[in-house]
């Protein structure tokens, strides 16, 4: 039973470092904007990437350079616009003043978190790659990934659903102009680091 708190513990230490999936979690949590359905998206779509991890995909992967490459490259890419869509409104003071009442549909949010989950492959390296290795190294490998997966449920609605705790300075331009160029760091540093991994 050791490999359940093992596995949340490691799960929590590696998804609790600010990311795209956690800086567009938090977003919505600010916005209160289809929370439940991104919350879930993340959640579940990590489990079910350390489920494939545990079961063998982690191993395949690093076997195909050619496929690294193109989750590399298209990774970045697409970060690299999402940090440009940041920047734009954080320099624009009148979509700024409507960030707060502009409410993307459901279909919107939803195909943004799927492509902040599975375009980045730095998701890949965590849930994958790294907690598929280090679950097999128990001979409870299963349970060190159910304890991994509870930790991404527990991150994400806490983190979702905990964001409206700020909710008195949502209706400030200035917290929207922060927030959103920490986002852009945040993308523009990600896509940098994914350029220069080493994978193998």
């Amino acid at each position: 039973m050791l490999a359940i708190p093992a596995g949340f513990l490691t799960g929590l230490s590696l998804i609790v470092a600010i990311g795209a999936q956690n800086a567009f979690v938090l977003r919505q949590g600010l916005r209160r904007q289809h929370v439940l359905a991104v919350v879930l998206i993340c959640a579940f779509s990590d489990a079910l990437l350390i489920v494939l991890g545990i079961a063998g995909l982690g191993a395949a992967i690093n076997s195909a350079p050619l496929l690294l490459e193109v989750f590399r490259y298209g990774g970045a890419a697409y970060l690299l616009w999402f940090a440009i869509s940041a920047i734009r409104r954080a320099v624009r003071p009148s979509a700024l003043v409507e960030s707060d009442k502009q409410i993307d549909s459901l279909r919107q949010t939803i195909v943004t978190a799927l492509a902040l989950t599975y375009l980045n492959p730095h998701v890949y390296i965590d849930t994958v790659l790294l907690l598929g290795s280090i679950a097999n190294q128990f001979q409870d490998r299963w349970l060190f990934g159910l304890g991994a997966a509870s930790a991404s449920f527990v991150w994400f609605f806490s983190l979702g659903f905990g964001a409206s705790w700020l909710g008195k300075y949502v209706k400030k331009p200035v917290f929207w102009r922060i927030l959103d160029v920490f986002i852009a760091i945040v993308m523009i540093t990600i896509a940098a680091m994914l350029l220069s991994f080493q994978f193998n």
